[in-house]
């Protein structure tokens, strides 16, 4: 593993305070869920259903397993796995310790419980990740298989007060822009290799092949053999937990850091609680997302803090014609009282959301220096429609680009990473009909916003064939902004009681039809922009 970039993880976070749980519904882990979560939501849904386990415990040490940071322990983790799932159910306990592991496979009616002090390390060595068919960025492709994973399994929960590390230093390259000069210097002198710009540094040259192959995203082109696969293994990062059509799942005490890809992606699972989970990832690693939650169905997210390298709080449904084929709406989702310290967006829709998103109430959450706040982005190709989204009382400070930002031609970049003239580019692109490919915003409530410090106040950024529609924003101050408000291709948007301390202009309206601002109606189709007070 590269010892320059582990020289830069330091793991200070783990000291922070855990946030207020109130007592109600025991869970797992001894700490509780307040039951009047549920209490006034603007929808219905069910609780979500938590798993519970019979009275009998092993140690993964009864199975050969060595704490020593030297013995590699997959065979005996997931035989002690194996053995509680072939007994009917009961905790797997990995005691206080530093174990060096390959894959995890949970199984059904299995509590993999860590210790205080427990560090669970996962093997930087590629070759023992085999390459599996999954899902990675809303497409079906190849991908390393993932350091913790299940399938088809239910209920099944990572409990107790340990951390996982990814080893996602060895998988992750690494942009110029992101270090100093000194540590690029020392990064390159490290070993790796560098691309013909000279501007991104790779682990391996079987990951610079891999990249090279790569047009969309993060899924390669033309590779078709099992030879040329395992050439570009390293580029196949895996996400670190990797939980797909699992049903009544939880998460709850632990800490999950420097992942290869993603960080926690439950896909096509219902009934699934994070909660007092902590998740860290260097603010520079690439595609380093907390948690992208893919077509789930009844969740809950509270009590917890993540650190981002990408998004923190993400919620997608597919991509393109394969997430609409799937065609599994998230829906149903409660995301509270989390704490989100670093991330190109506090919370998150898309741009993956072809199978569309719904139900989503998020409320009593800080922001403390995300990219962006609120971030609700697409793109042409989608389709899907994202709906029935609740956002309240939301605190953040020291926002550099949008507390609050619409983006339908969103371009696969970070905020700030792209110029004007790449999104002026593909906004003087024709108008294309509507089709199934369309993506549609509408049904959006934001209320009780507070920000000190941003870019811009808010961005709303629709596409002519399909503007956003129906976004109400109530009671928001938003102070020490370079920018104010700019509202394109909207229709049924209403403003009311909204404060925007700026020195440019509060309101600046350039494609908008029944624009509401505290009371009054505004309509502007022509090209010259509309300016208004606030």
């Amino acid at each position: 593993m590269n010892t320059f970039i582990k020289k830069l993880l330091v793991l200070t976070a783990l000291t922070l305070p855990l946030l207020p749980v109130q007592n109600t519904v025991k869970a797992q882990n001894g700490d509780y869920i307040d039951d009047s979560i549920y209490e006034n939501l603007p929808f219905d849904m069910p609780k979500v259903e938590q798993p519970t386990f019979p009275n009998y415990t092993v140690s993964i040490v009864e199975f050969g397993a060595k704490g020593d940071g030297i013995m590699l322990n997959t065979k005996a983790i997931n035989d002690a796995i194996k053995a509680v799932n072939a007994k009917g159910g009961g905790k797997v306990v990995i005691p206080e310790g530093l174990w060096l592991t390959g894959p995890i496979e949970l199984l059904s009616n299995v509590n993999l419980y860590t210790e205080m002090n427990a560090l669970i390390l996962f093997t930087d060595d590629f070759e023992a990740y085999p390459i599996i068919k999954t899902s990675f960025e809303g497409l079906d492709t190849r991908r390393c298989q993932s350091p913790i994973s299940a399938w088809n399994a239910e209920n099944i929960a990572i409990t107790g007060h340990g951390v996982f590390d990814g080893s996602g230093d060895s998988w992750r390259p690494v942009k110029k822009g992101k270090l100093t000069s000194g540590q690029w210097s020392s990064l390159v002198k490290s070993g790796g290799v560098v691309d013909e710009s000279g501007s991104i540094w790779y682990p391996t040259a079987g990951a610079l092949k891999g990249a090279m192959a790569t047009k969309d995203f993060n899924n390669p082109e033309g590779i078709e053999t099992d030879e040329e696969w395992n050439e570009i293994r390293p580029w196949l990062r895996p996400v670190l937990l990797n939980i797909v059509k699992s049903k009544k799942v939880l998460l709850e005490g632990v800490t999950f850091k420097n992942s290869p890809s993603w960080c926690l992606h439950p896909l096509s699972c219902e009934h699934i609680t994070i909660h007092n989970v902590k998740v860290f990832n260097p603010w520079y690693s690439q595609n380093g997302d907390a948690l992208d939650l893919e077509s789930c169905k009844n969740a809950l997210i509270i009590n917890n803090i993540f650190d981002a390298g990408d998004d923190a709080i993400c919620i997608k449904s597919g991509k393109d014609e394969d997430g609409r084929r799937r065609g599994e709406p998230c829906q149903n989702v409660i995301v509270k009282n989390n704490t989100v310290l670093h991330g190109h967006g506090g919370f998150v829709v898309g741009s993956e959301m072809s199978g569309g998103v719904k139900n989503v109430y998020v409320t009593d959450c800080t922001f403390l220096g995300t990219d962006v706040g609120l971030r609700f982005k697409s793109t042409r190709g989608r389709g899907g429609v994202v709906e029935g989204i609740y956002i309240h009382n939301i605190n953040m400070i020291d926002i550099p680009h949008e507390a609050l930002l619409f983006d339908l031609f969103y371009g696969g970049k970070g905020a700030g990473e792209e110029t004007e003239d790449d999104l002026a580019g593909r906004m003087k692109a024709t108008v294309p009909p509507v089709t199934e490919e369309t993506p549609a915003f509408r049904d959006i409530h934001i209320t009780n916003i507070t920000c000190k410090g941003a870019g811009r106040a808010m961005f709303f950024n629709g596409l002519p064939e399909m503007p956003i529609r129906n976004v109400h924003v109530k009671d928001v101050v938003v102070t020490d902004a370079k920018e104010g408000i700019v509202i394109s291709q909207a229709e049924n948007v209403s403003i009311e009681n909204v404060k925007i301390e700026t020195k440019g202009k509060a309101l600046q309206v350039k494609q908008a039809k029944d624009l509401k601002v505290n009371g009054k109606t505004y309509n502007n189709s022509a090209a010259k922009s509309l300016n208004i007070d606030l």
